[in-house]
Order: structure tokens, then C-alpha cells, then sequence
């Protein structure tokens, strides 16, 4: 379940961030569609109430509305638990909604670095354009 060690139920808060969990309570994590898994995998990283959230391609096979929802839901974590949340993603529309600062990484290496509201789109896509 989804519940952190030494709970016995799931909490309240994360079936509000994610209401098709609760929906979803009486299926297998393996019959979840792939947004729905994915809002699983975040509930059940939430739930150990940690500091910072890793997200490594949240998007991957996920269908355009679901990621509209998860950037929104996204910003609601990180503004109503003050938690930091490091995600890496190709999604550019994906990050532009949800980011504060981004860092494109090439070869290992920052080669560009944004923050801010004045991020500037076309810049970053220049960067990742093969």
C-alpha cells in the first residue's frame, strides 16, 4: 500500500493530490494504466514524506492530457509541502511548467543553465535539438 513505515493506512493528503488512486484502490499496480502507475510510483515516494522527490522521465508513455495534470500536481506538491523536486526530462512543455531553474546537461557536463520567469524556450530547445 501506500502507507509509510509504521502506518496502517494510506493518508488522506495523497488521495486528494491523486483522487484516481483512491478510485483505483481495489486494483494491482500491473492494471493501472501508465499515468496512473506513474501517480502511484509519486504517492508512494510522498508517502515516506521525504525532503527532496527524484522524478526521472515522469512523462514516459503518458498521454498529453495526464501530463498537464501531473505538472499541475506537481507545483501543488512543491508549493504546499515546500518540497524540492529534481526531475529529468525530455518533455520541454512538461518542464516549462513545473520548473523554477533548469540545467541542461550534455555529456555529463551543465551547458546551459535558466531560472526564473524570464526562461526562455526557444533557447533550451536550441540545446536539445538533434
Amino acid at each position: 500500500g501506500l502507507a509509510a513505515v509504521g502506518e496502517k493506512k494510506v493518508p488522506q493528503d495523497l488521495y486528494e493530490l491523486f483522487p484516481v488512486l483512491e478510485e483505483m484502490q481495489s486494483r494491482r499496480g500491473g492494471n493501472l494504466s501508465g499515468g496512473q502507475q506513474q501517480q502511484l510510483a509519486i504517492a508512494r515516494a510522498l508517502a515516506t514524506r521525504p525532503k527532496v522527490l527524484l522524478l526521472d522521465e515522469p512523462t514516459e508513455g503518458i498521454q498529453p492530457s495526464i501530463i498537464k495534470d501531473m505538472a499541475r500536481t506537481l507545483k501543488r506538491i512543491r508549493d504546499e509541502r515546500g518540497l524540492s523536486i529534481v526531475v529529468s526530462e525530455q518533455v520541454l512543455s512538461f518542464v516549462m511548467d513545473v520548473a523554477d531553474r533548469i540545467l541542461v546537461i550534455e555529456k555529463g557536463e551543465i551547458v546551459h543553465e535558466e531560472s526564473g520567469e524570464s526562461m526562455n524556450q526557444e533557447k533550451i530547445a536550441a540545446y536539445l535539438a538533434v
